[in-house]
Parts: C-alpha cells; structure tokens; sequence
C-alpha cells in the first residue's frame, strides 16, 4: 500500500490535523499553512496528514523566528527554496531507484515489482545512508557558497549582484529527436547529456546553475574561463557520434543570484545567441570578447534581431591556433 510506504519514509503514523499540529506548536493555522505550502505542499483539509516530525519541524522554525535573527518572510523564502530543491531531487531518487526495481523479462518488456515490499525495502536500507549523505553534501556546498560570499563581500561588492560569464549549452534538433525516441531513449539521452556537461563544467572551475532537459546553464568568473568550458562541452558533447550536436551562447553582465538561480540580461542574451549559432560552435557578445586574451580569435557575424535585446551582432570565437594550424 502506498500508506505503508509513506509511513516507513516518514517513520510514524500520521497522528496530527492541520489544526491540532498549528496549536501544538505554538503558530496560527495561517502560518503553518503558510510554510506547507512554501515546502510544496497542498493543504491536508482537515485529515491527520502530520507526523511528529513536522511537529519538531515546525518548533524549530518558531524558536528560529523567536530569536529575531531573521523575520517570518526570510523563513518562507528559505522554506520555498528547500522545498523546491527536495521536491526535484526526491523525483529523481525515485526515478533512479524505480529503474533498479523494474526488471526485464524474458521478452524484453519491463516486468514491474510492487512497491509495497520492493520499495520499502530499498527506503528502509537507504534512507539512512542517503540523509547522511544528503547533509554532507549540503554542508560542502554551503562552504563553497559562503566562501564566494565572504570573497565578494571582501571586495566591497554586492554579495547577490555580480559580473560573471553566463554560458547556454543547447542540444541542437533536439525537439525533432526526441520525437523519434522512447520514453527510455529520452531519459537515457538527457541524463548522459545533463550529466557528462555538469562534469566538464564543474572540471573546468564553472558552476552549473540548472539543467532544462535539452539545455544547461552555468556561469564562471571570468570570460575566458567561461570560454574554455564551452569549447570543452563542444568537445564532449559535439565529439561524441552518439549524441546530438551542441551549441554554446556566452554573454557577461551584472546577474543577481536568488534561490539557487542567476537572473539578468547576460542569461536572457546568452540563451538568445544559441538560437544563431552553428553546430558545435560558440557565439559570445562583445562584453564577453572584451574579457578574452589573445589565445582566442574572434570575428563579427552579421547582425540578428534578437527578442528582447534589438539588433545585435554576435561574434563567432575560436581558439587562435584553430587558424594558424
């Protein structure tokens, strides 16, 4: 039974209301509401939807509120944030473990296993490892982020808006592909993608920002270094006969950063050149040729009317030896 299995995540049996849980803790039902809704969630109407744990959840949040240290607002944005990011990273833990317990017959058609047994049994002798891993990781990005915090605000700049290189790395024809693909292909194809490009970006000393099925965004400090990563996942993705061609857009410009995300016209430019680029090219804008050395060359295209920037002439960029042999 599906309740069964969402007891055993959760480790106990719902015993509170919407109402019973707000009075436990000490918060009106509109903040409770409030923050279940910013963790993803619907309302309950009225059923025993709680555990004790969102109980102990929902005293820490009051006791965090209570020592002023950050308002009710800041909770909620925090809340939406951590809810978003587990309500993705939760589907494709299922989605991963759902492939380990589908199994192929005799036939070749995917015999499936009940969930009832298979998956609580994967849940109970998972969950464990997976929570400690879980923070772990957390706490190792967290360093990396308050790191670059501290060293922007160090430098007596805005913390939240930057210069940086944005970089949009776009399947080509992917549309037309995965028409002709199934649901199995599709996944394999866009995990290998997002996965080998996160891989090359990370190596190369960028930051991925998020994966859009046929596309990734990322951003480096430096536009030579944003450079260097896109002609890497040229050659990555646009090097491998078994995946679809790829084009990388550049652009460099102030971003703010919220929740996990950069915003600003550098993002909106750098997805608009992928859309003038060639197979297994990089288009980059004149802020970002301005920030490259002489190891790369680049050369005027003809002006494009790009949506929401007007007439723009983007350059093509290769590294100079590609010229000189």
């Amino acid at each position: 039974m599906a309740d069964d299995l969402a007891r055993a995540i959760l480790g106990a049996e719902p015993t509170f209301t919407s109402d019973e849980i707000a009075a436990a803790a000490g918060l009106s039902y509109e903040e409770t509401r409030r923050l279940w809704r910013a963790l993803g969630f619907p309302d309950s109407a009225g059923s025993k939807a709680f555990v004790p744990a969102d109980l102990d959840a929902l005293q820490t949040v009051r006791a965090i509120i209570g020592t002023g240290v950050i308002d009710e607002d800041t909770v909620i944005r925090l809340t939406r944030a951590l809810g978003s990011t587990m309500s993705r990273l939760a589907d494709w833990q299922v989605s991963t473990i759902a492939e380990v317990l589908e199994r192929r017959g005799s036939d070749g058609e995917p015999e499936r296993v009940a969930w009832s047994t298979s998956g609580r049994a994967v849940a109970e002798a998972m969950g464990p490892v997976f929570e400690r891993l879980l923070v772990y990781a957390w706490r190792r990005h967290l360093a990396a982020s308050a790191t670059r915090a501290e060293a922007l605000a160090a430098d007596e700049e805005d913390v939240l808006r930057m210069v940086m290189t944005v970089g949009f790395a776009d399947l080509v024809a992917f549309t037309k592909l995965s028409n002709g693909l199934d649901d199995d292909g599709l996944a394999d194809l866009v995990e290998e993608f997002e996965s080998r490009c996160i891989d090359v970006i990370t190596e190369g000393g960028g930051r991925p920002i998020k994966t859009l099925g046929d596309a990734v965004l990322f951003v480096a400090e430096t536009p030579e270094l944003a450079t260097d990563i896109a002609f890497a996942v040229v050659a990555e993705i646009g090097g491998d006969r078994d995946l679809p061609d790829v084009r990388v857009g550049l652009g460099t410009g102030p971003v703010i950063s919220r929740l996990g995300d950069v915003y600003g016209p550098p993002v909106n430019l750098a997805s608009r050149l992928t859309a003038v680029a060639r197979r297994n090219r990089v288009i980059i804008d004149r802020a970002t040729a301005a920030g490259l050395s002489d190891r790369f060359e680049t050369r005027a295209m003809a002006q494009r009317h790009l949506r929401g920037f007007g007439t723009v002439e983007p350059l093509t960029v290769r590294h100079r030896w590609s010229y000189n042999g």
